[in-house]
Formats: structure tokens, C-alpha cells, sequence
């Protein structure tokens, strides 16, 4: 264990008042002395409060993380030349029940880093946190204009329009078609129906859509879709500009995006969320690809108890770039390779191809593999190569397939005994 021989300070951060505690140096921990300091957290006092640090010689500052109140404090300690300034996980310097004060969180704070108890979070540089910030706010968006097709799903279904039960989708172009129609006032199911282009005009279909848009539709019905459509259209409009903007912020690291793209399900979108939540060089923060897993929170929890194991369920860290990492996995497993082979196996393995449990679990590994994988091919600087679909019979021996075909044979006849027998091949 270390202990700093430094001026170490502590900080509570909050929204309108921050707690500082200076631990002086001494001989032992224990004897070292602590005071206390109250700022307020307007950005100029913030700046103040870093000089009047620096002027009683403090080296390493360390602090919770508090959300979006962390940022103005950690870049006004950053304009000055500390050693080192660390944000912490709160879940790390967690206070016992009855114990909490924001004097005692700061002292703790202190105390904990000075003895190497607490270790700094990753945190990008300023024009990495530049692209997240767009990266997150398209997510936002995304999710936005989901909520609002969603909404115009609902307003057609309360006039008694069934168009989502017969197209795939309502945005698409015949869909979109007919609810203009329906907009303009065209209330013929058969008239409607002939708008359908492409694979919709087969036969069936279109007497299905003859029945499924006709209705209730009423004046207030449409007022609503209009209102619908126009919220979607404004939406589409701003996630193609944040597009834009993110593929130009992003361009600086165009190798590293170029390599990602290599992977499996790895579009700009995937690149441009790791590139921003995770980095270019993710080696450089976190020492293997297990580190960096734990901290997305895409590997199991471990809950052991008197050497039995209960369930560990992933965490809850990683809420932007964990869920990209689980879409892309379900694009991942549709391309024929190594990738879709270790899904069908892991869904065999954890309860068979009707348990959506099993599929659940086996998405969230092929997300962890994936992880893996983008960690290892931005570290060696080379492109992803499929070892292929057979990749997993390739690498057993023969022995290992035999006992394993063995065993299949000995759950589809139970209690019989199976004699195999390898015969020479016929002579030509």
C-alpha cells in the first residue's frame, strides 16, 4: 500500500457548495493534520479556489464523481499544475449508514487516496468529450423520434387503422403513403391500398390492406398523425445533421474508425459511440480487455459465498455504449462466421434455442466478444479477420467431437447401450 508524503486534498462536490479537506503531511497517517474549506461553485470562485490549492502546496486532488456538478471543478484544477487530479466512483468511498457528513465524505476522500485506496476514472480529453457529447445527444434523438412513431402508432390504432399489423413498418414509403392519403381525407380502404409499391402489392396483401385501413378516421385523427409526422420529419432532419457533425469531429481518427469498421456489425454509428465513450486507444487506459469489459459493465458480477455461486448479474455502468454494443451484436450473429457459430453454441448451452432467456444471455456474450475484439484490434493496429464459421469444430481434436457426439447419442436413446463402429473406407 502507498502513502503519499504530499498535500493531498479531498473534494465533496455538490450543485451549489463544494467541501474541501487538506491532508497535511506527517510521519504517519494517523497524525497528519485536516482542514476543512467551504467554496461556492460559481466557475470564477472554482478558478480561485485551484490557485489558493496550489498556493498551500497541494499536489493531488481527488474528488467523487456527481454528474454533470464534476466538470467545472475538474477543469479548474486542470488549468493548474497538479500532479494528479483524480475522479473517483462514489460506489468506492461509500460512507456507513449514519456516518455521512459532507465534511467527513471530503476527509474520507483524502485519506483513501493518500493511501493508493482509490484510483481515478477515465477521462477523455477535451476533444473526445466534444464528440460524446454529440454522440449522446443523437442517441437522445434516435430515441425521440422512436417515442413519436410510436405515438402515430397509437393514433392510428384508436381510429381503428390496423396498418402496423400488415407493413413491416409505418415510416416506410407505401406506409407513409397512405397516411398522407389519409391526411389529405381519402377514407377508401381499396383506393388506399393501391398505393402500395413493391413487394406489398402481392395479391394477399393487398386485400389485407384494403381491411386494415379502413376505419374511424376522423378530422381529429388526422390533425394528430399530421402533427406526428411533421415531429418525425423535424427529427430525421436533426439526426442527419448531427451526422454530419459527428463525422467531421471524428475524422481526426479516421484509422481507428477505418479499423473498427472492420468488425462484424461495426458501422460509422458503432465506431463513432466507442470512439467517443471509449477512446482510440482504450490500451492506454485500461491494462487488458477484462478491465475494460468490467468497466462497461459486459462480464458477469462475481457472488460467491461459502463456495457456492450465485447469480451475478452485469452492472449497471456503460449506458451509452452498452447498449450500441448489444445492437450490434444482434446484427453480428446474422452474418455467417465465427461469431454467429459462438451464438448458437452459448444458446444450446444455457437452455436451448426456444428459452428467450437463453438467446438473452448468449447476445449479451457475443457483446463482450465483440468488446474484446475492437479492444485488441485497435491495440495491434490490424483489421479484424473472421476465423470463420467452423472455427470451433476446426479446434477440437477428434477425440473431443467423438466423446461429444457420444454423449448426444446417449440423451436421445437413455438407458440403451451404443456400440459405434468405424469401418476402413472401401477400396476404389
Amino acid at each position: 500500500m502507498r502513502v503519499l508524503h504530499e498535500h493531498v486534498a479531498g473534494i465533496d462536490v455538490h450543485k451549489d457548495m463544494i467541501k474541501v479537506a487538506i491532508r497535511s503531511p506527517g510521519e504517519k497517517p494517523w497524525t497528519r493534520q485536516t482542514e476543512i474549506f467551504e467554496y461556492r461553485t460559481f466557475y470564477g470562485v472554482l478558478q480561485a479556489m485551484a490557485r489558493d490549492l496550489r498556493r498551500r502546496v497541494v499536489t493531488h486532488v481527488v474528488m467523487e464523481a456527481s454528474g454533470i456538478y464534476t466538470d467545472p471543478v475538474y477543469y479548474a484544477l486542470c488549468e493548474q499544475d497538479f500532479t494528479e487530479v483524480a475522479v473517483v466512483n462514489p460506489a468506492h468511498v461509500k460512507a456507513l449508514r449514519g456516518h455521512k457528513t459532507d465534511a467527513a465524505d471530503c476527509r474520507r476522500l483524502a485519506e483513501l487516496f493518500e493511501c493508493g485506496l482509490l484510483r481515478g476514472s477515465y477521462i477523455p480529453p477535451a476533444e473526445l468529450r466534444e464528440v460524446r457529447d454529440l454522440t449522446r445527444y443523437r442517441m437522445k434523438t434516435v430515441q425521440a423520434r422512436t417515442s413519436e412513431i410510436q405515438r402515430l402508432a397509437k393514433a392510428l390504432e384508436s381510429a381503428g387503422i390496423k396498418l402496423g399489423s400488415v407493413a413491416s413498418e409505418i415510416t416506410g414509403v407505401s406506409a407513409t403513403a397512405m397516411i398522407d392519403a389519409l391526411i389529405d381525407g381519402e377514407r377508401r380502404g381499396a383506393v388506399l391500398a393501391d398505393l402500395a409499391k413493391g413487394r406489398m402489392r402481392a395479391a394477399g396483401k393487398l386485400a389485407d390492406l384494403s381491411m386494415a385501413l379502413t376505419g374511424r378516421f376522423t378530422e381529429h385523427h388526422a390533425l394528430m398523425c399530421r402533427l406526428h409526422r411533421d415531429r418525425i420529419a423535424g427529427l430525421d432532419a436533426a439526426v442527419a445533421d448531427l451526422d454530419e457533425r459527428i463525422a467531421g469531429r471524428a475524422g481526426r481518427w479516421q484509422r481507428e474508425l477505418d479499423l473498427l469498421k472492420t468488425i462484424p456489425a461495426f458501422g460509422d454509428v458503432v465506431a463513432w459511440a466507442w470512439l467517443a465513450e471509449i477512446g482510440p486507444a482504450p490500451h492506454r487506459h485500461f491494462a487488458s480487455h477484462e478491465k475494460l469489459a468490467s468497466w462497461v459493465s459486459l462480464c458477469p458480477g462475481n457472488n460467491i459465498s461459502a463456495r457456492k455461486r450465485k447469480h451475478g448479474r452485469t452492472g449497471d455502468a456503460g449506458t451509452y455504449i452498452k447498449p450500441v454494443l448489444i445492437q450490434a451484436a444482434w446484427n453480428a450473429i446474422r452474418v455467417r462466421g465465427r461469431l454467429q457459430a459462438r451464438y448458437n453454441r452459448l444458446v444450446r448451452r444455457f437452455g436451448g434455442d426456444k428459452n428467450p432467456a437463453a438467446k438473452k444471455k448468449a447476445i449479451t456474450a457475443i457483446a463482450h466478444t465483440l468488446l474484446k475484439i475492437a479492444y485488441q484490434v485497435l491495440k495491434s493496429g490490424k483489421p479484424y479477420q473472421d476465423l470463420g464459421a467452423d472455427f470451433y469444430t476446426r479446434r477440437e481434436s477428434p477425440a473431443q467431437q467423438h466423446a461429444y457426439l457420444e454423449r448426444r447419442l446417449q440423451k436421445l436413446y437413455p438407458g440403451r447401450a451404443i456400440t459405434i463402429t468405424i469401418s476402413p473406407p472401401e477400396a476404389a
